[in-house]
């Protein structure tokens, strides 16, 4: 028999703590790393500090990456299905909803020269990013996406080939983040939706990762059946026992990222009507002043 993979030892939290190594993600995480803190730069040299808990929700995604794909965790993508699932959660949910709740664009927007800025916005608003950016192509990129890649051989080729395995990882982190500007994001982005339409998008995608989850778990054929064959294991449970763990895990995770998902498009919801409320109350108030002194 031919061994595509000799799995390390069974996983544990110490080791997927500890057994780091590098890859070549790190280098998008550096230089996305170092433009945000450049522009942070900028803005304080200017005297406009940069929000605190932006920066630490955007630090903290790219943080999220690194662990997904330089520790432990890494070396049982390949492994095990479950702890595959796990990192795309990480790479696909949790990454994402962090970076785009970090407002890069609006960094980038405020840190940029005036000709840096019209660059910017050009680019923005020009077609080809107005047809990717646009919230249907986002909402189907980021549903699709997993029916794509588990119900077709890119699941398996992506196992054999790290090169696709490593494009897989970035589409999950890119899709997520496009999808989430439009629900959590407060960036100035093309097709920008209101707070009631954010939250139809959001529970409309529920259904998908149910659908996912139930499909996986009823079936009785291993995803990527000749890759797992040849992996060379003695330890933890069977492919297919494996495969509906990660099912489960998947299901769960993706309602988990739908509730949270809602009970942050709701709370800017409410922050965004009480300052409206508060400006409409200062607009009367002065309304009234004046009123008062002409008469």
């Amino acid at each position: 028999m031919s061994v595509s993979l000799v799995a390390p030892p069974a996983p544990s939290l110490w080791r997927v703590a500890t057994d780091w190594s590098l890859d070549v993600a790190l280098v998008g995480v550096l230089l996305a790393a170092a433009l945000y803190l450049g522009g942070m730069r900028r803005l304080d040299a200017h005297g406009r500090p940069w929000p605190a808990a932006r920066a630490a929700c955007f630090f903290g995604g790219l943080a999220t990456i690194v662990v997904a794909t330089q520790s432990g965790l890494a070396a049982y993508d390949r492994v095990l299905f479950s702890l595959h699932v796990l990192q795309h959660v990480l790479l696909g949910m949790a990454a994402p909803i962090l970076l785009i709740l970090g407002r890069p664009v609006t960094l980038a927007l405020q840190a940029s020269s005036r000709a840096g800025r019209q660059r910017l916005l050009r680019v923005l608003h020009s077609t080809p990013v107005r047809v990717v950016s646009h919230p249907l192509t986002a909402w189907m990129l980021f549903a699709g996406s997993l029916v794509i890649l588990y119900f077709t051989a890119l699941y398996e080729l992506s196992l054999h080939n790290g090169w696709v395995h490593g494009a897989v990882h970035a589409h999950f982190v890119v899709v997520g983040a496009l999808f989430l500007a439009f629900v959590v994001g407060l960036d100035p982005i093309p097709g920008a939706m209101h707070y009631g339409a954010r939250l139809l998008f959001v529970v409309v995608l529920i259904p998908f990762h149910t659908f996912l989850g139930i499909a996986l778990l009823s079936t009785n054929q291993v995803l990527a059946a000749g890759w797992y064959r040849d992996v060379e294991r003695s330890w933890g449970s069977s492919p297919l026992a494996d495969q509906r763990t990660g099912a489960g895990l998947l299901w769960a995770a993706g309602e988990l990222f739908g509730v949270l998902a809602i009970v942050i498009v709701a709370r800017q919801w409410m922050v965004a009507e009480e300052r409206r409320a508060a400006r409409l109350d200062r607009r009367l108030a002065a309304e009234r002043v004046a009123a008062g002194g002409d008469g």
